[in-house]
Parts: C-alpha cells; structure tokens; sequence
C-alpha cells in the first residue's frame, strides 16, 4: 500500500495495523484510527484479530490529555521464532530469534562448507532443533528462515550461483531442504548482504538510510543501503567490490577466473602469503590482525596497505553512491585503527568534496551478531508484511 505523510487509506487492513503498531507510528486505538481514517468498531475488529492471533498484546497506558489513557497496543515477538544461519567458509553461527530479530540462543559452529549442502544442512537443522528445545519452545513456532551464504546469491530463487567458490552449492535450492524438518518460508541471500541489513537495523551507528557495509576478511564483499534499502541488483550481484580490478596487481589470479581483482590483491589468503614472504609465519589471518594489533611492523603494513587498496575500490563507490556510512566488518576489521587509517587516506582523497562532507567511516558493532540479527530482519520483512499477516489470519 501506498503511504502519504497523512491519512492511510480506509481499507488498512490487520497487516497494515499491525505494521504501524511494529514501527511505532500508532500504538493506540485512537491514535490507528486518525491515521487511518477506520472508524473505531473497525479499528476495533482488526485489533481483535491481531490479539486473537497472538500477534499484538495491551501493554500500559499512555499519558491522558484528558479523559481515560489509551491503553498502547505491542507487537507480540514472543509470538514466534525465526531461526537463522549466517555461514562462512572459515566459521559460522546458527541462531534462534525472535519475531523483532532479538537474538534468543546463539551457537557457533565449523559445518564443512566445502562438502557442500548435504554435510552443512544437516548441522543446521539439528543445531536448531537442539536450541529450540533448550528454550523450552516448539518447531511448531518456527514462523520462517534466513540464511547467509559465503558467496554470490540468486536472491528471488533462493540459491547460490558462485560455481568457483560453492561449487558443490550452486544451483541448489535451500527451502526444500529446511523443509523437510521446518515447513516455513526459507530466505536466502549473500552473508554481506545481511551483515549491512543487521548493521542497518541494530548497529547503533545513528539513523543512516544510505550505507555502504564491507567485509573485509579472506574475502572481500560489500551489502549496499540506499534509501534505507538493500541494494541486491538485478541477479543479487550486487557489492562484489572484491572482484573489482586493481591498479600494480601484479597479475594474480582470482578465485573468479580474472586476475588483480581486489580480493586476489589485498585478501585474506594474499596478506598471510606476503606475511610468510616477510617472515611472519602466522597460522591464520585472526593471528596476523592479533600481530597488527600489537603493534608488529610487518602485519601493520601489510593490514595499511590492504587498506589503501580498498580505498581506491571504496572511492569509486563514494563517488557514485554518496553514502554517509561505510562500516568496516570482517576479521581485518579488527585491527581497525590500522585498516582504516588505509581507508581514510585514499577515500578522502581520490572522492568529491561533496561525496565526503558528510561521510563517516566506522568499525562493525556487532561483529558476529551481524550476520544472525540480519537474517531474521529478512525474514521479518517478508512473513510480518501486511499481505503475508493477513494471509496467516485468514489460514
């Protein structure tokens, strides 16, 4: 439905009214009724419905301006759960939310991603099943699932096409498989996509509806807001900045097939390798950002360098999508003051004065939270829609 900055239209349905009591707009009868123009039995009736569906509860009351305080209507996120994966190739975490997306039980968890769907669905489905029964909760309250994945994702089909790096996943469809234990919606999108949706919505970054969100680790992504929504593209290829080629790569090759891009230069796998070639034998990149971290010449020039050269990559971006956020996530993100000192330096340099007047550059708040509070947002926004929250009444 359209929305005016006044009164909604007179057909506002239980979904709608349920969306402004969520978000705040009305949250009482009253106060849904001038908004709406619905008379008051009609307000009435839908508020029933939603209450008799478990979905809204009174709360207390409001202030009185005279006469008898309105009772505030809440949305009821006790009401459901939203069970939510956010995967990666190194690590990944499995959650249990609930319908506002607060984080009820975490667990993370190292599934062999490599080995394709047929070994990681399975650590899913039992790890949810365990969580919702530590809960004291029942499958029959699963209201939908989100998950993220460590690579390009067909977003309106629900699977992943990177046939260079998921090969065993591509062209395979997640929600029959979730299905066959938990028969809900299942929503799956790219792990930087809803790690930018998760920093969007809880970050504490202040409001903000044009964010640019990057996952600076083994490899490089970035999940786009703009107008407060997420940018997918046409395919859901949009933010791969980490195949974006780079000035003096060298001619290294890409795990996409092209040589120089971004990723290949100043990546994960990249920055241990010169790390070795410089005598610093680290085991992993968590252990070269713990080196930059105290201060080791070598790991804090080479997490500099990776810094200007995604700078150069990022200024591209600036100039063309004006954000006022850039937020820096991912395990090189950790030795923050270092990375983006790299940023800094080439963005502010190489953008228009106008693109950074405003700009502002920060850490991810909420590291591995991100990917998790993100999914369950995805999936909030499509099962808690006012046409998906009447089709659930009507049912």
């Amino acid at each position: 439905m359209a929305r005016t900055p006044g009164r909604l239209s007179s057909t506002a349905t239980s979904g709608h009214i349920l969306e402004m009591i969520r978000t705040g707009s009305a949250t009482s009868r009253s106060e849904i009724a001038r908004a709406t123009g619905l008379s008051r039995p009609s307000v009435a009736l839908r508020v029933t419905e939603l209450m008799d569906g478990g979905l809204v509860t009174e709360g207390t009351r409001a202030a009185s301006s005279g006469g008898r305080p309105p009772t505030l209507l809440e949305f009821n996120a006790a009401s459901g759960l939203i069970l939510t994966a956010a995967l990666g190739m190194a690590r990944s975490q499995a959650a249990v939310c609930d319908l506002d997306g607060r984080v009820l039980v975490r667990a993370p968890g190292s599934p062999r991603m490599e080995l394709g769907p047929d070994a990681t669905v399975p650590w899913l489905l039992d790890t949810w099943s365990e969580q919702i029964a530590g809960l004291g909760r029942s499958p029959e309250e699963v209201r939908g699932v989100g998950i993220g994945l460590p690579g390009t994702v067909e977003f309106h089909a629900g699977r992943a096409e990177d046939r260079p790096f998921l090969g065993k996943w591509a062209g395979v469809a997640l929600g029959p498989l979730v299905a066959e234990r938990f028969p809900v919606p299942v929503t799956v999108d790219n792990d930087v996509n809803v790690m930018a949706l998760g920093e969007h919505i809880a970050g504490g970054h202040g409001h903000t509806d044009d964010m640019v969100f990057v996952k600076v680790s083994t490899g490089i992504g970035a999940g786009l807001v703009s107008g407060g929504r997420l940018l997918r593209g046409a395919l859901g290829a949009a933010g791969e900045i980490g195949h974006v080629p780079v000035r003096d790569g060298g001619g290294l090759p890409c795990r996409c097939g092209n040589t120089d891009c971004l990723e290949a230069v100043a990546g994960g796998r990249r920055l241990l390798v010169e790390a070795a070639e410089r005598g610093r034998e680290v085991a992993g990149l968590q252990e070269l950002v713990a080196l930059a971290a105290e201060g080791d010449p070598v790991a804090v020039t080479l997490v500099r360098e990776a810094g200007r050269r995604l700078g150069e990559t990022l200024a591209g971006a600036v100039n063309l999508l004006n954000p006022e956020l850039i937020v820096l996530g991912g395990d090189l993100s950790e030795a923050y003051d270092h990375l983006v000192a790299g940023v800094r330096e080439v963005v502010f340099q190489q953008c228009t004065a106008l693109a950074t007047r405003q700009l502002r550059i920060v850490a991810s708040t909420l590291w591995d939270d991100a990917g998790v509070r993100g999914c369950a947002a995805m999936v909030s926004e499509e099962i808690l829609s006012p046409e998906a929250v009447n089709e659930l009444l009507a049912g």
